[in-house]
């Protein structure tokens, strides 16, 4: 009888293995040839598709030549370090062009109206995000990653946390954490009223604390833990970016693979007691919902709420929702605010009539004193020179979308399963937008706002754009102008000369080498 069966199995295992070469050639080599001619023809160039690895090979070896070094030069020319093969691409085939991200294309679009019609004008579900692969979704796939009614649902939720008589409760929290911040800097600073500091570590630091008092009503001591996990988590969530992905190898158990999977487990782990804590002490009477945790448990227990009755128990969050926006808010709200905040004492350091300018501005309205809300929305030249670092620096490199189908935009068709590549920082530094001194820090041209800033309308979206901007923009802007402001009523800021100036990506666009500065007492 086994004799008899070991031609059977033999046929079926050579069916499955047939079929599975099928697959991968389909997936591979003969989708990827047809997209290209579809992209061809519509007059989108890029270099020729290669086999598995696309244009990947090539990017890693651009980028690794273009972070080599720091810039020979102070200014801000950034695009070739942050953005160096897209760079290379744009240079080589146009604003409209191709790269290979493996067997899949991903369109740079750097025309100001595509981007517009990319960004609103669609019909839900046209155009979505990218979807996360599998090891990205470990850095929080919460509202972030969903589509159609249920982010819509969820993003409405959210958002309620963040409107303006939210953030207005917040500023004692953005200035408690400030205060313990440059009380730590005055230490430092004793006893000749001076000291060198690597501020970028130490901004994480405070925007994490912000993080931690805010959504979760701890002190940066609880969440350190976890940052501290994230921060090795995108390391090894970007080395696995970089390489061709192939569905199912994320569960063969090499080092790094176990590496990731403990850290997804033991950040769960962590926020699942914060969590727990908050919904013991809510069921207790003894906290109140106003925290962005608080909003989000509400939102699981109140089955009575109106907005539970319309979402339907479907859409109600479940403690793993919560426990996945919260891996979400902590990775995206630490990342934004400490970079702008690093890159702004950076810059305010190259241009010191441009500090001196925001100093006197924050001591005439407030003086010694901690800034309040109003005084905050008050704040005309912190804001033009924050405005100007998120152009020059902005938070991310680019927006990525993709069409599930086929479609149409400004006349070029898209082929279904295409991606977009909106590349931010390349489009805040182009001349024909912002004129001959794109690449010049010049706070002053949003001194008639941000409409008026530019050539070109629709072209500053450091936050994202359209119904998926940015959620927290507010909430990190107020943080920023209480920071600075506090910063500024207490220490004069120089460059380091040891500080080398080399932006480069990690998600975010951070100092590869740190921002080492010197801080002089007040």
């Amino acid at each position: 009888m086994m004799a008899a069966g070991a031609p059977l199995l033999l046929i079926v295992f050579t069916s499955l293995l047939l079929i599975w070469i099928l697959r991968v050639i389909h997936i591979f080599w003969v989708k990827p040839k047809r997209l290209e001619r579809h992209l061809k023809r519509q007059g989108i160039p890029g270099d020729p598709y290669s086999l598995f690895v696309g244009d990947l090979k090539k990017m890693g070896e651009v980028t690794r030549a273009a972070l080599s070094k720091p810039m020979t030069q102070m200014n801000h020319e950034i695009v070739p370090r942050v953005v160096a093969f897209v760079h290379r691409t744009v240079q080589k085939h146009g604003k409209i062009s191709v790269i290979w991200n493996g067997p899949t294309p991903r369109v740079i679009i750097m025309d100001a109206e595509l981007i517009r019609l990319i960004i609103l004008q669609h019909k839900p579900g046209q155009i979505q995000k990218v979807p996360p692969k599998p090891h990205r979704k470990m850095l929080g796939s919460g509202v972030n990653s969903l589509e159609g009614d249920h982010w819509f649902h969820r993003r409405r939720l959210i958002n309620a946390a963040f409107l303006m008589e939210k953030l207005k409760l917040m500023i004692g929290a953005f200035s408690t954490s400030a205060t313990e911040m440059i009380t730590k800097w005055e230490r430092l600073a004793s006893p000749n009223g001076r000291c060198e500091l690597d501020v970028w570590p130490e901004l994480q630091i405070f925007s994490g604390d912000v993080i931690s008092r805010t959504a979760f009503g701890s002190s940066y001591e609880e969440g350190q833990r976890i940052f501290q996990l994230q921060k090795e988590q995108i390391r090894l969530v970007l080395e696995a970016a970089s390489s061709v992905y192939i569905p199912g190898l994320r569960f063969v158990p090499t080092k790094n693979n176990r590496r990731r999977s403990y850290l997804d487990k033991e950040i769960t782990r962590i926020l699942r007691n914060i969590i727990h804590k908050k919904e013991a002490a809510m069921k207790e009477g003894g906290s109140t919902d106003d925290s962005l945790l608080g909003l989000l448990l509400n939102s699981c227990s109140n089955e009575e709420s109106n907005e539970i009755e319309k979402i339907g128990k479907k859409r109600g969050l479940s403690i793993e929702d919560v426990t996945e926006e919260c891996k979400l808010f902590y990775f995206a709200g630490q990342e934004t605010t400490a970079v702008l905040l690093t890159w702004t004492m950076i810059l305010l350091s190259m241009y010191p009539t441009w500090q001196e300018a925001a100093r006197k501005e924050v001591m005439e309205l407030c003086g010694k004193e901690v800034p309040d809300f109003e005084t905050i929305n008050r704040l005309k030249t912190v804001t033009m020179i924050l405005y100007e670092v998120l152009r020059l620096y902005p938070p991310v490199t680019g927006l990525f979308r993709y069409s599930p189908e086929g479609i149409d935009v400004g006349g070029i068709s898209f082929p279904a399963g295409g991606e977009f590549f909106l590349p931010i920082v390349m489009i805040h530094h182009d001349p024909e937008c912002w004129g001959e001194d794109a690449e010049q820090f010049n706070p002053g041209r949003f001194s008639e706002g941000v409409s008026k800033a530019s050539k070109t309308q629709n072209v500053f979206f450091p936050f994202g754009g359209g119904p998926r901007i940015c959620l927290g923009q507010n909430f990190a802007m107020i943080e920023a102008k209480m920071a600075l402001s506090m910063i500024l009523q207490n220490f004069s800021l120089q460059l380091s000369p040891t500080y080398a100036h080399a932006p480069y990506t990690v998600i975010t666009i951070q100092p590869q080498h740190g921002a080492q500065l010197i801080l002089r007492k007040l």
